[in-house]
């Protein structure tokens, strides 16, 4: 299709999507003026429906630009240095987490949206690491910093920013308005026209946006043309769900939202083709799957569930609630995935754990992770009362103890196999780099902050780093083998995000999936069965048991070794692991 037609079939969705936003007004400039600052004029694509853009050799890493430092180097500049000589080749992605000036939260109150922190480098360091790898980039979408110069401009009562925040006065009943906080919702501030009282959801240094404002809209289209420029190609929408206000709702999860997300999708698209949007709704299941839309929506969405549910399987030794919820998993369509993942740089969310877990089995994991160091952050319900939002621990430390054996010395093995289930699971896997590293909490640096999170923010000096994994400890083994594990798992056609998957009944001490390759693949056809014992005893397994078809030659993964599907046990000692796969006669 030539580019005239790809503009007009995107100036229609422009329109539809901007008739739901704004719906009172003539929207024919605002489209005029998207067109123009993503430079469509020029060059517009007609993306492709339900084009997966991804396949099983894909897997993040997720870092802060400063997670890894040198004295007398830039940060980013360091970064690079350690991704290329320990996962180039095996990941192919990294996210880099808030890279511009900030205020607070660690780099998620935005004071500048289109400069690097001076701190970490310049654009040139961020786009010479998306030479090497597919760079996910944070869009702050909800809310920015209370120093950021929209804010002062909002208080000088001048543009740009005088429309820009959502004023409300303190007296509107805000009772229904969901929020992951228990600080007031409203922050009262000064401006040249006397008090005026702006909307806060997370802090009040991180001033909510006020996207019934089209300038607004505009304003965040300009960055994302300027985060295209500069080597973006994954944009991960940060707290996205809480966008648009509407006094009355929860204010969660709105129509107009999730419309501001499809507009988002179709600008972007229409650029560059290639490029993803993953939204990051820390909520329950069934509103977390309604960002992927009609596959028009989020590329992929945060599969929220999984690290609550995974972690609460290896303490307690039982899979129980995980087979439950992979079996009502629905599939993703081609052209959405789950973003699969453990740990990151915030902390085990259980609001994602709502209804699977019950409050009961909620307060039991929270409590034994303050046993191993843990913090718990809180949100306020409408009642009152406050509830855990979060545990807040470094995802090593809290595989440190079993609620059955307490310390029984399987941490490492416990670790490495919730990675291994991860992998497996159908989806895009990521690792917070501090899971690559087998890093402790950091209870200096929470101390010397105040804040929970930056338990699992832990810096590490590169020289200091680089002496540790020298050594044969629990850091070098551990990366060792999770690198095998993601160099193992990207040659397999049945771990594609998108291939089918089966949970096994092997009961409550066993879990166990089966992947099947895409029936649209070209290549050689593949049936995977993973086994884990996710227990602190031996499991003794029958091979019958795995429906393993005994006409074909089933091997096992990790050893090599083959195994016959109608004899024998498999003995699975405490938290091992087994990935059996069978090849199918090649297709002609």
């Amino acid at each position: 299709m030539s580019d005239v037609a790809a503009r007009e079939h995107l100036q229609q969705r422009l329109a539809g999507h901007l008739a739901v936003i704004y719906p009172a007004q003539d929207n024919a400039a605002l489209v005029d003026a998207i067109e123009q600052i993503m430079r469509l004029e020029q060059r517009c694509f007609l993306p492709e429906a339900h084009k997966n853009l991804w396949d099983e050799s894909d897997c993040l890493v997720i870092t802060y630009g400063d997670s890894l430092i040198k004295e007398g180097e830039w940060p980013l500049h360091t970064l690079h240095t350690f991704l290329r000589e320990e996962l180039k080749g095996l990941v192919s992605g990294v996210h880099i987490l808030p890279f511009y000036p900030w205020s607070s939260d660690d780099g998620f109150s935005v004071i500048n949206y289109v400069e690097v922190n001076p701190s970490l480098g310049e654009w040139q360091d961020i786009t010479a690491i998306s030479r090497d790898f597919d760079l996910m980039a944070d869009l702050v979408i909800n809310h920015c910093s209370a120093r950021s110069q929209w804010f002062e401009n909002f208080k000088q009562r001048k543009h740009p920013g005088l429309n820009y925040f959502v004023e409300e006065s303190p007296d509107t009943d805000l009772s229904a308005v969901v929020r992951p906080r228990t600080s007031p919702l409203l922050a009262e501030v000064q401006t040249l026209e006397g008090k005026k009282h702006v909307w806060c959801t997370f802090s009040h240094d991180q001033v909510d946006l006020n996207f019934r404002n089209p300038e607004v809209l505009l304003e965040f289209i300009r960055i994302v043309r300027h985060y295209l420029d500069h080597g973006v190609k994954i944009f991960r929408l940060d707290a996205v769900a809480f966008l648009w206000k509407d006094v009355g709702t929860s204010c969660l999860n709105l129509e107009q939202t999730h419309e501001v997300v499809r507009l988002l999708r179709s600008v972007i698209e229409h650029a560059v083709p290639d490029a993803i949007i993953i939204t990051e709704t820390n909520i329950p299941l069934r509103e977390n799957l309604a960002y992927f839309g009609n596959a028009n929506e989020a590329h992929m969405v945060y599969n929220f569930s999984l690290p609550p549910l995974l972690l609460n399987t290896m303490v307690t030794e039982n899979c129980h609630a995980l087979k439950n919820w992979m079996m009502g998993m629905p599939a993703a369509q081609d052209g959405t995935t789950y973003f699969n993942f453990i740990a990151s740089h915030d902390g085990i969310g259980l609001r994602p754990a709502e209804g699977l877990l019950s409050d009961g089995e909620i307060d039991e994991l929270v409590a034994l992770m303050q046993q191993s160091g843990g913090r718990v952050s809180w949100r306020a319900l409408g009642n009152g009362e406050n509830r855990p939002y979060e545990i807040n621990i470094s995802l090593f430390d809290a595989m440190r103890r079993s609620n059955k054996r307490g310390e029984d010395g399987f941490q490492e093995a416990r670790f490495v196999c919730a990675h291994a289930l991860m992998l497996a699971v159908q989806g895009l896997p990521a690792f917070y780099i501090h899971s690559l590293l087998s890093t402790e909490n950091d209870e200096k640096r929470l101390e010397h902050t105040g804040h929970n999170r930056a338990i699992n923010r832990h810096q590490w000096q590169l020289d200091t780093l680089r002496d540790t994994l020298s050594q044969d400890n629990h850091h070098r083994r551990i990366l060792d083998e999770l690198k095998a594990l993601i160099a193992l798992r990207g040659q397999q056609p049945a771990f594609h995000p998108n291939a089918a998957q089966y949970p096994l009944h092997l009961g409550e001490q066993v879990f166990g999936i089966r992947r099947e390759s895409r029936s649209k693949d070209l290549r050689d056809p593949q049936t995977i069965v993973a086994v884990y014992n996710i227990s602190g005893e031996p499991q003794r397994i029958s091979l019958s048991e795995l429906n393993l078809d005994a006409e074909l030659t089933w091997t096992e993964l990790l050893s090599g070794s083959e195994v016959v599907g109608e004899q024998g046990v498999l003995n699975l000692p405490p938290y091992a692991y087994c990935w059996f796969q069978a090849r199918y006669p090649r297709r002609h």
